[in-house]
């Protein structure tokens, strides 16, 4: 997927198209983890679509819970979910940073022990 670091640099056509498939595979992840809260808060919240949808989003852009959860279940599930969201935060923007860092190191050559 990336190349050696024997390799010549790529060139900045093919750099931009790299980042842009990462950008991609990391809205793919951000949008399957929203599917799974919008489903969650709805079968488990008991919420409507349209509020699961709120909920899902604001957990996992960070800003917490918008309606209260009265099940237990639904409870476990926002628990749940919260932790799922913050770890999936990190590995988004992992994802999106990984092309920056793989080209910064080629250019400086660094090499593995």
């Amino acid at each position: 997927m990336f190349e050696h670091h024997t390799d010549p640099l790529l060139p900045s056509h093919r750099f931009i198209g790299r980042v842009l498939g990462f950008l991609a595979l990391s809205a793919g992840v951000i949008g399957a983890a929203l599917g799974i809260g919008v489903a969650g808060y709805h079968y488990f919240g008991g919420l409507p679509w349209i509020d699961a949808l709120v909920n899902a989003s604001m957990i996992l852009g960070g800003m917490g819970p918008v309606d209260p959860i009265t099940s237990h279940a639904g409870k476990l599930f926002a628990s749940a979910y919260a932790l799922f969201s913050g770890l999936l935060f990190i590995g988004a923007a992992s994802l999106v940073l990984t092309p920056f860092v793989h080209r910064i190191m080629h250019k400086l050559h660094i090499e593995q022990d």
